[in-house]
């Protein structure tokens, strides 16, 4: 009677055990469902937070561009950007001449005679009030013609600086002989600007 009192209660715990287990069974599946769910979901937050400092990161990045530029920078850096303008000779006045227009031309031609040409023409200062180098001209001396002249070393002075139309240039050019005994004479020159001869 015992062993069938025993016998009816394990049997009655096994199947309460197989019920449970049974019931068991789909919420444990259901529960790592879900674990795997809140699993994938916190590694979604995870992914967010982890790309959070990214942003913020970005946000630091960007932030230097509101940090005010030092003055002593900024002035350095117009100053650099605008360096002073450079005269030049005069402007061309007419088809065919050279060396007008330009800063240090290595020659002249007023595309006339001979006597209006200067070659190999080499500049010693260039920029203050006048301008001073040297070159060959034809040198024609008192009662020759043109065709009597000869190749002689001549010093070249550009000055007379102001504008010629709106550009800071040498206004006027003359070139003489000192081997000749010739010296500057502001009063003679060569109008850099309109191509006039004031006696050279």
């Amino acid at each position: 009677m015992r062993s069938t009192a025993r016998r009816a209660t394990l049997a009655t715990a096994a199947v309460t055990s197989v019920l449970l287990l049974g019931a068991c069974g789909p919420a444990t599946g259901s529960a790592t469902a879900s674990s795997g769910t809140v699993t994938a979901s916190s590694a979604a937050s995870a992914s967010a937070t982890a790309s959070t400092p990214a942003a913020v990161a970005g946000t630091t990045a960007a932030s230097p561009t509101s940090t005010p530029t030092s003055p002593t920078r900024t002035a350095s850096a117009t100053a650099a950007a605008a360096p002073a303008s450079v005269p030049v000779l005069g402007t061309v006045w007419a088809s065919g001449v050279q060396g007008y227009g330009v800063a240090r031309p290595a020659g002249l031609d007023n595309h006339g005679d001979p006597t209006g040409i200067v070659s190999s023409l080499k500049w010693s200062t260039w920029g203050g009030a006048s301008a001073d180098g040297t070159g060959t001209a034809e040198y024609v001396a008192p009662g020759q013609s043109v065709a009597q002249g000869t190749a002689e070393q001549a010093v070249v002075v550009a000055f007379d600086l102001g504008t010629c139309h709106g550009r800071a240039a040498y206004r006027a050019i003359e070139w003489y002989f000192p081997g000749k005994g010739q010296h500057f004479d502001p009063a003679h020159y060569f109008d850099a600007c309109t191509g006039q001869d004031h006696g050279m």
